[in-house]
Parts: structure tokens; sequence; C-alpha cells
């Protein structure tokens, strides 16, 4: 910077072209500092996840999301309970302090929860019918008259399957509803206590890998599946293939028809953007692997059925990790995106100032030459009219000593000189009696 041409310059000039731009930018500083408190607050080092019991898949994986996410310095904490039916309830109720939970399709709608989204659908959840007996059942309408177990009251696997019996004309008056789950109900079914039992989760279920190898136990092929499916939008029809449990014993013996459900994340609207970016990508690491049924990055998938898919999560479907997420660290990088929302406000007004400032204080300069030349331009109209009895040099000199007292920059210089050049001119005439 040229501090000679600084102490050119005229104070009071700069001070009346930087003064509104001065103001603005305080405006926006202030606006910048309430937006960085409260319109993008960081976000929290820790949330909470409702799973399942110990032993189920959504335990096994919500692990697997914690550490994960613990590299990234923020903790996930695990809530067990039993079930996605009370997983959602946690959800629903505001006294509860779970964030996000897993929801088996087909429990929840937008309508009875409208304060809750979807991150997304993880894997399927086939449900397994496994009966005894030598007589082949492929129809749920087969089970009447029998001793079902169907799990818990307010299990998810309860609430499905009372749905696909309900459909095939069987309930509690016309079959034994036994309920009991999971290892209670694998072994009442090993010891003939009941006649079918179902089973909700993933080919590597222990019940599912235990009862296929049970010797006067089978496993139901749903020959209605694409029907089921067509009556029932949020079950997909899938094909257990010949030997895909037990490749040296070739369980099952033949191709099965299943239906399923799809494992889903669900969150209240309230979880921080940044959070859902975070477990976005460890479900990203745990859930894109093919396996019996998923093909490779089918899944976590935007597809949702009973819950709108949050902005964020959609986000991240389409375009992966946020760019500051994905080459820094995660605290740092929430740090720079509340620094951006504040930042780019602040440049939208603080840029068309840089620009305005030059400006206002070249007019500012300018026109107080112009001043001068409006002056002289006065005193030759009354040059014009009236040449007598006026003395025109001395208000000629009073001109001439305003403008040597003019503080301009030096880059407004050549204005000075050439208002000089016209004075003088303007006094030759006088002089020449013109």
């Amino acid at each position: 910077m040229d501090f000679k041409l600084l102490r050119n310059r005229s104070k009071a000039d700069l001070a009346v072209a930087l003064l509104p731009s001065v103001l603005l930018a305080v405006v926006a500083a202030v606006g910048g500092a309430i937006a960085y408190q409260y319109v993008d607050p960081a976000p929290p080092k820790r949330f909470v996840i409702s799973t399942g019991d110990g032993e189920g898949d959504y335990d096994v994986f919500a692990k697997r999301y914690r550490e994960i996410i613990k590299e990234e310095g923020v903790e996930l904490v695990i809530r067990r309970s039993e079930g996605a039916t009370e997983n959602l309830e946690r959800l629903n109720d505001p006294k509860s302090d779970v964030d996000v939970a897993f929801v088996q399709d087909g429990l929840g709608s937008a309508q009875k929860s409208p304060e809750l989204m979807s991150l997304g659908s993880l894997y399927y959840e086939p449900i397994w019918l496994f009966y005894r007996g030598s007589k082949t059942v492929s129809r749920f309408s087969q089970l009447a008259g029998k001793r079902i177990a169907v799990d818990e009251v307010g299990s998810g696997t309860r609430t499905l399957v009372e749905k696909l019996l309900k459909a095939a004309g069987v309930d509690a008056s016309t079959s034994t509803f036994v309920e009991i789950g999971d290892e209670d109900a694998a072994a009442a079914l090993k010891a003939g206590k009941v006649d079918a039992a179902f089973f909700l989760g993933t080919p590597d279920d222990e019940q599912v890998r235990t009862l296929i190898q049970e010797k006067g136990i089978r496993l139901m092929s749903a020959e209605l599946a694409e029907a089921i499916t067509r009556q029932v939008p949020f079950l997909h029809h899938l094909v257990l293939p010949r030997g895909a449990l037990d490749l040296r014993r070739g369980l099952p013996e033949q191709d099965v028809d299943l239906v399923a459900p799809t494992a889903t994340l669900v969150a209240r609207d309230s979880l921080h953007p940044a959070l859902i970016s975070l477990l976005l990508n460890a479900a990203s690491q745990v859930h894109s692997y093919s396996g019996i049924f998923e093909k490779k990055n089918e899944f976590p998938s935007d597809k949702s059925d009973e819950f709108p898919i949050s902005l964020d999560a959609e986000h991240f479907y389409k375009s992966g990790v946020p760019f500051w997420q994905k080459h820094l660290p995660f605290w740092l990088a929430t740090l720079v995106n509340r620094f951006i929302v504040v930042v780019v406000p602040l440049l939208v007004v603080i840029l068309p100032l840089a620009r305005t400032v030059p400006r206002l204080y070249q007019w500012r300069v300018r026109s107080r030459i112009y001043q001068r030349y409006g002056e002289l331009k006065f005193l030759e109209s009354q040059m014009a009219r009236d040449r007598a009895g006026v003395d025109y040099l001395k208000q000629l000199d009073a001109i001439e000593e305003r403008v040597n007292k003019m503080k301009v920059p030096l880059d407004h210089t050549e204005y000075v000189y050439a208002l000089r050049q016209n004075i003088e001119f303007v006094r030759g005439r006088l002089r020449r009696g013109a």
C-alpha cells in the first residue's frame, strides 16, 4: 500500500464513502454471529439408537456402527429393546432419549408419526416359517387349526405374522397362537409343543441355521409369494437358492420362495444432519456387501415405503459422504460447514460493498472538483451578461485558492491540473477584455 497516497487522500471523503459499508458490514457480522449459534448448531457428541435384544441382528449391526462412528469422536449409545415395535414406540415418545432406531417395514406410517423420517432401508428380513410333519405346507391358509408360535405381543414379528395370517383367513379363533419367539419358539418346535413357528431375520439367524438341519422340521416355500407382495406393497419376493444355507449338505434341498420386509433406519426429524451422514457412512460400510438375497451396493438404499426419506439422507445417497467429511476429521468438517453457513451470506453482502466503496470514493472526490467547475461556469455566465462594476478577477482568484487547498489522491490530480488550466484560460480572457 502507498502510504503517501493515503496521506494525500481526504479523510472526510474516505469516511463518507466507507460509512454505509461499515454499517452494513457490522449488521452482516452480527447476523452471521447469530446464524453461527442458532442456524447450524454443532452436532452433539453422542446420540442414541434403539436396537433389539442382545442376540439379534439389530444389536449386532448397531455394535458395528458404534465402532466405526467412535473413530470420528462421536459416541453411539445402544438402547436394547424387545424389538422393532418398541423401537417405534420409543421414537414416538417425546420423553425418550432415542434419536434413531431399527424398524421393519409395515409397522408404522408417516400419518401416525409425522415427526419421524427414514434414513433408508438396510437389508431384507425374510419371514421364515418352519413346521413339523411330512405333509407339505405351501400356503399360510394351511395353518388353520395348528398350534403356531407367533412371537410375543408387541414384537415386530408378531405384528407382521398376524397381518399375513389374517389375509389367509387364519386368526386366534381358528388356530392356537402361542406367544413365544426366537430360542423358545425353536425349542418348542423341536419338542413338538407347537406345529409351526415364525421367525424374522437374516439367513445367518441362529434359529434358521439350526432348524434347517433338524429332522422332521421343514421350511415352508410360499407358492403365493408373488401374489402376497402385490397385495402387501412393503413385502418383497425372495428366492432362497437350493444349498444356500449349507452347501455341503445341500440345504435347503430345493429353491424356497419367501416374502420379506426390509429393515429400515428411522430417525426423529431433529437428528443433526452431520450425524445422519456419519451414521449412513457406517451403514454403507456394514451393509454394502452382497449376501444371499442382497446384491453388492444394493443397500443401504433410499427406498422407503413407510416414512419420507430425510433430505440429508437423500443427498447422501446421491452424492455420498459430504465433501468436507470425506477429506477432514469429522469435527473439523462440521466446523468448516458451520463457517460456510456464516461466511457465504457475509460475502454476498461484503463483495458488492468492496466494489462500491472505490466508486463512491471516486464520486465524492470528483464531486468537489465538479463543484469548482460549476463556480467557474457561473462566473463565465455572469461575465457574458455584465462586465462592468464587478471584480471578476478577484472571484476567479478565490475559486483558484479553493482549488489549491483541495486534497485529492494522486490518481485524480490530472482533473485538478485541468481545472487550473481552465481557470487560467478564463483569467486570460478577462485580462484581454474578451
